[in-house]
């Protein structure tokens, strides 16, 4: 079993920045951020290995970047230039190879409004 554990979520003006920390309590193979405004389905917006390969939505390249899996199993969601339309709850999603299984945290709301 893993738990993971978010942060970093909150109310910023069009423009701004946000960073998303999720710290999962054992080394996994992938973690990843997705998001899901409402009435839409959850989304991915990045994902890193812990070989380090990276992907990301269309929408966040260029402006998001996701960190590398650290030692502590944490990685980080930089969220720069964020829009109106960033708004959404974000979610820590990281998988694990033996046994292979998927998990989620509990969610974390990024506001992005004037």
């Amino acid at each position: 079993q893993v738990q993971l554990v978010e942060s970093g979520g909150g109310l910023v003006q069009p423009g701004g920045s946000l960073r998303l920390s999720c710290a999962a309590s054992r080394s996994v193979f992938s973690m990843g951020w997705y998001r899901q405004a409402p009435g839409k389905q959850r989304e991915l917006v990045a994902g890193v290995t812990s070989g380090g390969r990276t992907n990301y939505a269309d929408s966040a390249k260029g402006r998001f970047t996701i960190s590398e899996i650290d030692t502590k199993n944490t990685m980080y969601l930089q969220m720069n230039n964020l829009k109106p339309e960033d708004t959404a709850v974000y979610y820590c999603n990281a998988n694990t190879l033996l046994p292979r299984r998927e998990y989620w945290g509990q969610g974390t709301q990024v506001t992005v409004s004037s």
